[in-house]
């Protein structure tokens, strides 16, 4: 049975966070010509909706930005690393477009920017065996989203990993080739972070938009959880 475990070094870091879990399965995820301008949409409402996290002149002083560059600065990472939140809601200061990449990806990044929390996603089938929130040892195999050579984690990096290397570093900051939703992807887990109570009720109403979203496009029921220090493990199948 694969499971999602999140382990006590992590809850020795953020003991009061929480982690929505999403597992939808026996999905076609592949982008199609009709459905263009639903997901366009989609996301061009996030974006829209983001805004109202943005209401500082200086960007890094939006509450949501200086939240999550306050979790990062609690472990090790790589220099300039930032909250996937950021880096969505940085495209939308800057009032860059969004465009569909698959339907899975995009739902669960109009859920991101309508609810200004850091949202990710793995393919099921591509994880070797339990799928692990924690610290890093150091030198876990990691080859980037869009990269062509190996980046490894840092030691006490807080990663997604596997039996077979790191999945995403840094929380949800940088996404592995390896086990990235891609179009061919069937079954998936989602995931939405949150770290403070402040972001609790955000994360809340996020994970049931999604899970909503998910089914009604894929036409499916997906299983949900969300996981805390008492509660730290789901399973995945």
């Amino acid at each position: 049975m694969k499971r999602f475990i999140v382990g006590t070094e992590f809850w020795d870091v953020f003991p009061e966070a929480k982690i929505a879990v999403l597992v939808v399965k026996g999905i076609n995820n592949h982008k199609l010509p009709e459905e263009e301008e639903h997901f366009l949409n989609l996301l061009n409402a996030g974006k829209q909706e983001a805004k109202k996290f943005l209401t500082e002149d200086t960007f890094s002083q939006n509450k949501v930005i200086q939240e999550w560059r306050e979790a990062f600065s609690q472990f090790k990472t790589k220099k300039g690393a930032r909250s996937s939140i950021e880096a969505l809601l940085k495209r939308v200061d800057q009032d860059r477009e969004f465009y569909p990449i698959n339907p899975l990806v995009d739902s669960y990044n109009s859920v991101s920017l309508k609810y200004g929390v850091p949202c990710g996603g793995e393919d099921l089938q591509m994880i070797a065996g339990d799928l692990q929130l924690g610290t890093a040892k150091g030198g876990e195999s990691f080859l980037p989203l869009g990269a062509e050579k190996e980046a490894p984690a840092l030691p006490e990096e807080i990663i997604y990993q596997d039996d077979d290397g790191a999945i995403c570093r840094s929380l949800n900051w940088r996404e592995a080739q390896r086990t990235m939703l891609t179009e061919n992807t069937e079954n998936a887990v989602l995931v939405i972070e949150s770290v403070t109570p402040e972001q609790h009720q955000r994360v809340n109403e996020a994970i049931e938009e999604l899970k909503n979203l998910v089914d009604t496009h894929f036409q499916t029921k997906s299983s949900m959880k969300l996981l805390t220090r008492t509660d730290p493990a789901f399973d995945l199948e």
